[in-house]
């Protein structure tokens, strides 16, 4: 008389749905890395806006404080904030009321002077000296 023998159940995984699952994996991670570096260059780019608009808020701030009144025409220069050196452009022009003036900042990056990362627009009123 023979016995029956229990067959033995499977165990584990095979090569094939391990391979599967590996790149599956791969996928995701693979797609994890490019959102992460992505959200990374955001995240510096937010911060050079920031600083941008730092630089043109002091301008206008700083024309503010000292009751300037500016000639019509362009002015340039640069500014340093966080280590960072930005090029700013004020165009200043005439209203039609000759009391006040027109300033526009432009804040640009030294890379790409044509892009502004920053434009701000504020008046200047003229001060009357006794």
């Amino acid at each position: 008389m023979t016995k029956n023998r229990p067959q033995l159940a499977q165990c584990g995984f095979t090569l094939l749905e391990t391979l599967v699952a590996l790149a599956i994996l791969a996928i995701a991670m693979a797609a994890i890395l490019r959102t992460a570096g992505t959200e990374t260059r955001h995240a510096e780019e937010l911060r050079l806006r920031l600083l941008a608009d730092w630089v043109a808020q002091n301008r206008l701030a700083l024309h503010a404080a000292r009751g300037d009144w500016l000639a019509v025409g362009t002015q340039a220069g640069e500014d340093t904030q966080a280590g960072v050196r930005l090029l700013w452009r004020e165009d200043i022009s005439a209203t039609p009321n000759p009391a006040f003036r027109r300033i526009e900042v432009g804040v640009f990056s030294p890379d790409d002077e044509q892009h502004a990362l920053r434009k701000l627009t504020a008046y200047l009123v003229e001060q009357r000296r006794l």
